[in-house]
């Protein structure tokens, strides 16, 4: 059984909002209003005040909704010309929210309305005397930073997604580990632990996930550690020893999708009908998925091989290696030979061109002119940690193993009870 954990750590509020009275009600209007001793509703003090809630329906127009909030012709006019340059007629859509304060006099007048661009961006209207202000409000983040963790069955993807988590965890993780864990080739058993950092507006309503504060991810019984740490103004990921996560090569040129072939010197070819050397690994993905570069380098072949690999690019990194991506579909905008490419820029898509009996891409690399299996290809660190940067890293590192040897000693406590802290992470040396 799939087991999974998400844990919420440290939730402060830090905007409110003021008294609200819902006239045509939405469920998730344009922000809650709590009930402070002086009520404020994106800046405005609304203690006097009371609120309606509204969507946009289709057809409407920015004359039809100030015409049934009770202004005139003119008004109207005149609000739509004052509010133009940050509510222009395009930004109206159907489902849009707003909402409008009216004022609790004996005969009452729409004193603000409310526009909400974004779920944090909002264009508020004023109405003093006969004149239209106008101004934009942008409702603080809360940053919760949460906990989770969970054994992988099929994909670090379904794990998550299974879970719960926002499955952007699943694509930074593949990002961070990309140099160091073949995603195609996770086994049952293999898990993640990582710590990160969701954004929250109103202390309830989700942003998404704003960085990943540190992770391990557990691959055939290793762990990989990866710490983030601020180096030359840059935030990189290191493992515990000091070494950039980053390698001068990613270990796959697509993203979770599954092996159908690997590197092999004798390999029955489905449409020929006999035995050869496949040297290159078959990573089988729909028509039109994006391919990678693995690295930076420079497009020196671009082609057709009807008999063959079909639509292909070649790419050299340096004076030593050399990839191949074939059976393409189509090349990216503007990769030709002669272009300069980097690491994990889309270069082509997945096709079925040339020998291929389904669509898939055919993945090969050459050192020194000869072809390897870019499965068990080692590259080494792209950035190396400055040594008089060490022990604010170790700090860090400490404090880093510390905080999720606690999560999970929180959520196993008797694994906690039998095995030392300090064991419950370990790392590859």
């Amino acid at each position: 059984m799939r087991k999974f954990f998400v844990i919420g750590v440290a939730c402060v509020l830090l905007a409110s909002c003021g008294k609200r009275t819902v006239g045509n009600p939405t469920n998730d209007g344009v922000g809650e209003c709590p009930e402070p001793e002086h009520a404020y509703c994106f800046g405005l003090c609304v203690d006097s005040l009371d609120r309606s809630d509204y969507r946009v329906r289709r057809g409407d127009t920015f004359s039809k909704i100030y015409d049934e909030l009770g202004f005139t012709p003119s008004e109207a006019d005149r609000i739509v010309r004052a509010s133009a340059e940050l509510l222009p007629p395009r930004y109206l859509m159907p489902g849009m929210e707003y909402c409008a304060f009216t004022t609790r006099d004996s005969v009452p007048r729409v004193a603000h309305v409310v526009f909400g661009r974004s779920k944090t961006d909002f264009v508020v209207l004023g109405f003093p005397g006969d004149s239209v202000t106008v101004h934009t409000f942008t409702k603080p983040e809360t940053l919760r930073r949460l906990y989770a963790e969970g054994t992988v069955e099929t994909s670090l993807w379904d794990a998550i997604v299974g879970s719960g988590t926002d499955p952007i965890i699943a694509l930074m993780l593949s990002d961070i580990y990309a140099w160091q864990v073949d995603f195609f080739g996770v086994q049952p058993g293999d898990g993640y632990k990582v710590l990160y950092e969701k954004a929250y507006v109103d202390d309830t309503v989700p942003l998404g996930v704003r960085s990943i504060e540190g992770a391990v991810f557990t691959h055939m019984g290793r762990d990989y550690v990866a710490i983030p740490f601020v180096q030359d103004s840059a935030r990189i990921f290191f493992d515990p020893d000091g070494n950039s996560m980053r390698r001068a090569f990613l270990k796959a040129p697509l993203d979770f999708f599954r092996i159908t072939s690997r590197f092999t010197n004798s390999r029955y070819h489905p449409v020929l009908k006999r035995y050869r050397a496949h040297h290159g690994v078959d990573y089988a993905a729909p028509i039109g998925t994006p391919v990678k570069s693995i690295g930076d380098g420079l497009v020196v072949a671009k082609g057709y091989q009807p008999r063959g690999g079909g639509y292909y690019l070649k790419v050299k990194h340096n004076s030593v290696y050399t990839t191949t991506y074939m059976h393409l579909s189509r090349y990216a905008k503007g990769i030709n030979k002669g272009t300069r490419v980097q690491q994990g820029q889309v270069i082509a898509y997945v096709g079925s061109t040339g020998l291929s009996t389904g669509p898939h891409l055919d993945f090969r690399v050459q050192k020194n002119g000869s072809y390897i299996n870019p499965l068990t290809m080692e590259a080494p660190p792209d950035i190396p940690l400055h040594e008089e940067l060490r022990d604010s890293f170790n700090t860090v590192k400490a404090q880093l193993l510390e905080e999720i040897n606690a999560h999970h000693a929180a959520l196993h406590p008797a694994l906690a009870d039998s095995v030392p802290m300090d064991t419950i992470v370990k790392y590859a040396e």
